[in-house]
């Protein structure tokens, strides 16, 4: 019911910027909490970033300082700007979303499928 589209992902030199972004879409009343995960092949997938309707933030320890989330909850967006890239940032990028849906109300919880960013020389 609400589907979750993503680009931005590539190939970038460490020390390099990318900007990820998000656009859900379908039957949505709210979305509450918007972020972005990443996972490293063989290991679980983690929270990079999340940003509530609020504008509250938060941030995965290894990221503060060099990523910053942002949303436009008019377009049902949000954004992940990465500077100063290191290799270990390598990764699955993944958009998540959590809300309410239209007319049911009901909670929803949906992933996008998945960006790759590469950061190597």
């Amino acid at each position: 019911q609400v589907q979750l589209v993503e680009s931005g992902g590539g190939l970038v030199q460490p020390g390099g910027s990318l900007r990820l972004s998000c656009a859900a879409s379908g039957s949505i009343r709210a979305i509450n909490v918007m972020g972005w995960y990443r996972r490293v092949r063989g290991k679980p997938r983690e929270l990079v970033a999340s940003i509530t309707s609020g504008g509250a933030t938060n941030y995965h320890d290894s990221v503060k300082g060099r990523f910053t989330i942002s949303r436009d909850n008019a377009k049902n967006a949000v954004a992940l700007q990465m500077n100063s890239l290191k290799s270990e940032d390598t990764a699955v990028y993944y958009c998540h979303a959590e809300g309410l849906v239209a007319g049911t109300g009901e909670d929803f919880g949906s992933w996008g499928q998945g960006t790759e960013v590469i950061v190597s020389s």
